[in-house]
C-alpha cells in the first residue's frame, strides 16, 4: 500500500505561555499543502532475513540520524506495543525537505498510522489515532486528518480553522527553503511568551488583504535577527506580488500566497529549495 505524507504551512504562529512540564503553549493554524513524500509498506515474507520488524529504506532527500530513530519507524513500534503487526517493508521517498518548519517527519509518523490502522484493519478511529500520533511529537496529531485546524495547547489540541476567507483554494503557494538549519530549541530560546492582541484563527478568517498587519510569526523576531537571509526571502516574496508572506513553524522555509501563478521563483532563489503549487 502506498500513501503520500503531505507538508502543512503555518498561518500565523503565537507563543502564548511557559507550562510547568517546560513546554511551550501556542496558537497557530496548520494549514496542509500538496507537497508530499511517498511511502510504501509490504508485509514481510516469513522468511527474510531482517534484523527489526520495521525494515525502513529512504530514497530522496538525505534524512540525518539513524534510520532505527525514524518517525516511520517509531511509528510501527508504538502501534506494536498494542496490536499484532507483521513485520514489513517500508519505502520513504523523501520530497519535503527536513529542518523546514513543513512538518515533514511528523506527516510520515502520522500517515504510518493511518496506513497500518487501514492495511491492517486495526479499526481505530481518527481520536485514537490522534492519540497515539500525539506522543511521537506535537503537531503528529494534525496530519492525521490533514485539515486546516487551529491548534492549541502544545499544538496537540485541534479545532476547524476555516472560515469565509481561511480556505485558499485558488491562490498559489510559493516555498523558499535556503540551507539553513534552525533547531526547536534554538527557535525557543528566543521567545518571550504573550498573549497575541488578536488571536491568529480570528485573522485568517478576516480578507487576507489584512493580513500582512495583522498575522504574526512569534518566532520571525529573534530567528531573523540571527540569519537575515531569511527576512530577505521575505521582503523579495513581498516584492514579487504575495499577497502574504510568513516563515512557517520555527523555520527555515519562508512562503508567499500569491493571486497569480509566481514564475522564476527558483530561478531567482537558485540557491534555494524552492517550489511553487496550485493550492
Amino acid at each position: 500500500m502506498t500513501i503520500f505524507p503531505c507538508a502543512k504551512i503555518n498561518l500565523g504562529l503565537n507563543i502564548v505561555s511557559k507550562r510547568a512540564d517546560g513546554y511551550h503553549s501556542l496558537e497557530t493554524v496548520f494549514y496542509p499543502i500538496p507537497l508530499c513524500d511517498a511511502l510504501e509498506v509490504h508485509k514481510m515474507d516469513h522468511d527474510f532475513p531482517s534484523d527489526t520488524p520495521c525494515d525502513l529504506k529512504t530514497t530522496g532527500i538525505v534524512i540525518d540520524g539513524n534510520e532505527a530513530d525514524n518517525l516511520i519507524v517509531r511509528a510501527y513500534n508504538l502501534l506494536a506495543q498494542d496490536f499484532r503487526l507483521p513485520r514489513v517493508h517500508a519505502h520513504l521517498c523523501k520530497r519535503i525537505p527536513t529542518q523546514a518548519g513543513l512538518g515533514g517527519g511528523s506527516s510520515d509518523a502520522a500517515f504510518m498510522i493511518r496506513l497500518l490502522d487501514e492495511e491492517y484493519h486495526l479499526n481505530m478511529g481518527i481520536a485514537e489515532m490522534e492519540r497515539y500520533a500525539s506522543k511521537l511529537g506535537a503537531d503528529c496529531a494534525f496530519f492525521i486528518t490533514a485539515e486546516p485546524s487551529f491548534a492549541t495547547g502544545i499544538g496537540d489540541e485541534l479545532e476547524p480553522a476555516d472560515g469565509e476567507y481561511g480556505n485558499l483554494s485558488g491562490y498559489y503557494l510559493a516555498l523558499v527553503k535556503p540551507d539553513i538549519a534552525v533547531s526547536t530549541k534554538e527557535a525557543y530560546a528566543g521567545i518571550t511568551p504573550r498573549q497575541p492582541e488578536k488571536c491568529c484563527r480570528d485573522i485568517v478568517r478576516q480578507p487576507i488583504e489584512t493580513w500582512r498587519e495583522e498575522l504574526k510569526n512569534d518566532f520571525e523576531e529573534s530567528i531573523f535577527a540571527k540569519y537575515p537571509r531569511l527576512g530577505e526571502i521575505k521582503d523579495s516574496l513581498y516584492q514579487k506580488g504575495a499577497v502574504f508572506a510568513l516563515m512557517s513553524g520555527s523555520g527555515s522555509t519562508v512562503f508567499g500566497i500569491f493571486r497569480e501563478e509566481p514564475f522564476g521563483i527558483s530561478e531567482q532563489f537558485s540557491d534555494c529549495f524552492t517550489a511553487v503549487m496550485a493550492l
